[in-house]
């Protein structure tokens, strides 16, 4: 049973105790009320042995201390019917039968907690994925993941194309859809986002009823996690904690009831950033609120390379004609640095192509553009959408590097010997795995 049912059937049943003292009120004043509240008392009763049997639980015992009292209830109806006087045991008895059933429920009906997931971006789901594991092996819990649509943003930052990504997910994730999970209805216990933005991201946007501001009407603990990993600094650092302000002052981190970060060195820069955004009288809200526990985007990386599903063409650029592996480098662009250089960032690009096509016998280029790349140049630098895409697909089609625009991060991070390209969530993961790190240059164009 969920723990919201055994509580509102426990609060039933206390309000069996104050109609009790209105029945007694009722019948002595000779009112009419009296027989209503008795029949109430008497469905209510019944109604908390249709949702007990329903569960899982051994009821039994309790069924049997309700139908009886259903049979007391029915015998008074009878005597105030007969204008029989309750006697002074009329409470004491009332107080039995509710004082025998509340100990009986607390005992013997146990509570499943329900928790539902939900992303919207297929290539963010390493950011709940382990958090998910650990509660669909729990026996104790229900896991749900419902994959939200979300609509690009157009120019004017109104709604766009609507997109699913439900069919994106790896094939262990059993998917819900969203129109057949009512959140309004089921009441999860605990609900999971990565998204944080709300209104405030002009690239794309879920539904407004699953903004932050929204779910926490619907659930008992709206939890955060952010789907990007960030460099860890300590926040005595003022110019560190300057630039990465912008990821704690989202709408999720003031609703939600919880946030987990990665480390208890981030909770603290979260902590600090959002006290001087909203005074020092808030802090304890803050250092109550964000958890440094973690971040499921470092479980996921703990994969085995055996595990891994590499597509033949990928195969062919990896590995030599004698069959020895090639050193494989992942090559990480950012919608950032697009949208700071323009022009620049993708000559930039091109640049890079042409220095690992010329080694590519040595080296295999693993391409993994952000996956927001095309929502993002679209809606807010327009001019560079179709150079870009030009770029993109002229890189495909020579063939001689890989193009990752798959949701698995993770693959790609398993499979490269070292990390190139623009910062992102994807050093500080490569460093936690012991790859080399070296971030581009916009003007750089000598390379050895």
């Amino acid at each position: 049973m969920r723990k919201r049912q055994k509580e509102k059937i426990l609060e039933l049943i206390q309000t069996f105790r104050q109609a009790h003292k209105e029945i007694l009120m009722a019948v002595l004043k000779g009112e009419e009320t009296a027989f209503l509240l008795l029949e109430q008392c008497q469905q209510g009763a019944v109604r908390i042995g249709e949702i007990i049997e329903q569960s899982e639980n051994e009821c039994s015992e309790i069924i049997g201390s309700l139908e009886a009292y259903c049979e007391w209830l029915y015998e008074k109806y009878q005597a105030f019917v007969s204008n029989e006087e309750p006697t002074e045991d009329f409470l004491k008895e009332g107080d039995a039968f509710c004082h025998r059933l509340s100990r009986q429920i607390a005992k013997n009906i146990s509570v499943r907690r329900e928790v539902v997931f939900l992303p919207y971006k297929a290539s963010m789901w390493d950011s709940l994925e382990s958090v998910w594991m650990a509660a669909r092996e729990d026996p104790s819990c229900d896991a749900y993941v419902v994959s939200l649509p979300y609509y690009d943003r157009r120019q004017d930052h109104s709604f766009g194309q609507l997109r699913d990504e439900s069919e994106m997910y790896p094939s262990y994730v059993p998917i819900t859809r969203y129109t057949e999970y009512d959140l309004k209805e089921r009441h999860p216990d605990m609900i999971f986002i990565h998204n944080p933005y709300d209104d405030s991201n002009f690239v794309t946007s879920v539904h407004p009823f699953f903004y932050s501001e929204n779910l926490r009407n619907y659930t008992d603990c709206l939890v955060y996690i952010p789907y990007f990993v960030l460099e860890d600094q300590p926040c005595s650092n003022r110019e560190y904690t300057e630039a990465v302000a912008h990821f704690c002052n989202v709408p999720a981190l003031q609703y939600a009831d919880r946030v987990i970060v990665q480390s208890e060195q981030m909770r603290e820069t979260y902590i600090q950033v959002l006290t001087q955004t909203w005074g020092a009288e808030s802090r304890p809200i803050w250092e109550k609120k964000i958890l440094g526990l973690g971040s499921p985007k470092m479980d996921k990386g703990t994969a085995g390379k055996q595990e891994l599903q590499i597509p033949d063409p990928w195969r062919k650029r990896m590995y030599r004609p004698d069959g020895s592996k090639k050193k494989i480098v992942l090559y990480n662009t950012s919608v950032s640095a697009l949208l700071q250089h323009g022009e620049k960032m993708l000559d930039k690009m091109a640049d890079v192509f042409s220095v690992f096509r010329e080694r590519q016998k040595q080296t295999a280029l693993l391409w993994r553009p952000h996956p927001l790349t095309l929502s993002t140049l679209q809606a807010m630098r327009p001019e560079l959408l179709e150079p870009y895409r030009e770029l993109e697909i002229r890189y495909q089609n020579e063939g001689w590097g890989i193009f990752d625009d798959s949701p698995d991060l993770d693959r790609a991070l398993l499979l490269c010997d070292a990390y190139y390209g623009d910062r992102s969530s994807l050093v500080q993961l490569c460093q936690n795995m012991g790859k080399p790190i070296l971030i581009q240059a916009v003007d750089q164009r000598e390379y050895l």
